[in-house]
């Protein structure tokens, strides 16, 4: 089982609640928006890092990580993209990749809007853990918790970190 805190739209601002709530978990996703490479890089050194770049990230970041990720966590393929959107109103690159390259698990970022939701016409998840920094017009900063056992997909934790 894999043990995985998810978290997106930092903006340069990391709180340090986020590590007491991901302790426990084996590897950290960020969904975009850094906002810097010195956050990345505090987030690496306590857990695995996955992530790709956003719409605000800088050269710092997208030389280290890209735009699209693909990747199988157990037997779990995943997709992450910043700008995706969600189901069934993906953007059209994302819809036409998620089409002809299935995924089990599609993460986006960019809304600064909490969702989990499942796309029942591609059997995909589809998670944006919304904004855990400080900048944006989100009202709570959010992450998720989740873990992968295999093929299953299970724990889903929404975890608040209060008003922005």
């Amino acid at each position: 089982m894999t043990r995985i805190g998810l978290i997106s739209d930092t903006h340069g601002n990391l709180d340090e609640a986020v590590f007491e709530h991901f302790k426990n978990c084996d590897e950290i996703w960020h969904a975009g928006d850094f906002g810097n490479a010195a956050l990345a890089e505090r987030l690496s050194n306590f857990k695995p890092l996955k992530g790709v770049y956003g719409n605000i990230d800088g050269y710092d970041i997208r030389s280290i990580y890209p735009e699209w990720l693909r990747w199988k966590c157990e037997e779990v393929e995943v997709c992450m993209k910043h700008i995706g959107g969600y189901p069934p109103k993906y953007n059209a690159e994302v819809k036409k990749e998620l089409t002809l390259h299935p995924a089990q698990l599609f993460i986006s970022g960019h809304s600064h809007i909490l969702k989990i939701m499942y796309d029942e016409k591609l059997q995909c998840l589809h998670i944006n853990p919304g904004a855990a920094g400080n900048q944006g017009w989100h009202k709570i900063r959010t992450l998720v918790r989740f873990a992968i056992d295999g093929n299953n997909i299970k724990d889903c934790e929404v975890i608040e970190l209060g008003k922005r």
